[in-house]
């Protein structure tokens, strides 16, 4: 027998491409999005009950990374991406049926529209379902996870001074706190693990409508180069 699934919505997202997006939810508080839901759940009374809630589900699709041959491992990021382990040991995007799941902040809604924080999901991305955040039962004090036991350690982020005051200036254009969102993201350390950054090289993603460019002057320490407005997407 099979089954077939429809979005819900779609994620405007601040993350324009996969490069730099957190591994995990709330890894950058300031990462924000709209999720703007399709009829006939863009009615008022789908939400209805939603304003006593601060945290909700999100389950979505990998959309950029689906697969008509399953994988049974994988390599994800946390091992450096050079160590396989189980599809189902791990949170990697290559899934069985490309589905994945974040729990979010709900800042506010209204009919057809959730604002959203600490998302760690791509531009376009097809929402299938939403559902509280329930603090007794989805949270359990218990829990182990040795592959996984603690947040990553952060790297520091500086900047060049031209570039900071671009941030400052893009952000305010925007209403949206982009230094903090660069700084939370690039944090992360974006680069692959088993990549060894030399100091000439530059790497970029798009955050909102500005192209972020930094480099590496050592192996933990990041510099923001230039924060500039970005050219028009390409389909």
């Amino acid at each position: 027998m099979s089954y077939s699934v429809s979005p819900i919505g779609f994620m405007r997202s601040c993350f324009k491409e996969k490069f730099a997006i957190p591994r995990q939810p709330h890894l950058a508080p300031a990462a924000r999005g709209v999720l703007e839901l399709v009829a006939p759940f863009d009615q008022a009374e789908a939400l209805d009950g939603l304003e006593q809630v601060s945290h909700v589900w999100l389950l979505f699709l990998f959309h950029q990374t689906l697969e008509d041959t399953p994988r049974l491992k994988v390599r994800p990021p946390r091992l450096g991406g050079n160590k396989s382990q189980g599809v189902f040991a791990t949170r990697a995007t290559h899934r069985p049926n490309g589905i994945g799941q974040s729990v979010v902040k709900l800042e506010r809604f209204e009919a057809g529209r959730l604002w959203l924080s600490g998302i760690d999901l791509l531009d376009g991305t097809p929402v299938l379902d939403i559902k509280p955040y329930v603090p007794y039962a989805d949270r359990v004090e218990s829990a182990i996870n040795r592959m996984a036991e603690a947040a990553p350690v952060l790297i520091a982020v500086d900047w060049a001074p031209a570039a900071l005051l671009q941030a400052q200036s893009q952000g305010q254009r925007l209403d949206e706190p982009l230094v903090a969102l660069i700084e939370q993201c690039l944090a992360q350390d974006p680069r692959p693990a088993y990549q060894q950054p030399l100091p000439e090289r530059r790497y970029g993603t798009r955050l909102w409508d500005v192209e972020v460019r930094w480099h590496y002057p050592e192996p933990r320490r990041i510099c923001v180069l230039d924060v500039l407005p970005a050219g028009p997407e390409v389909a």
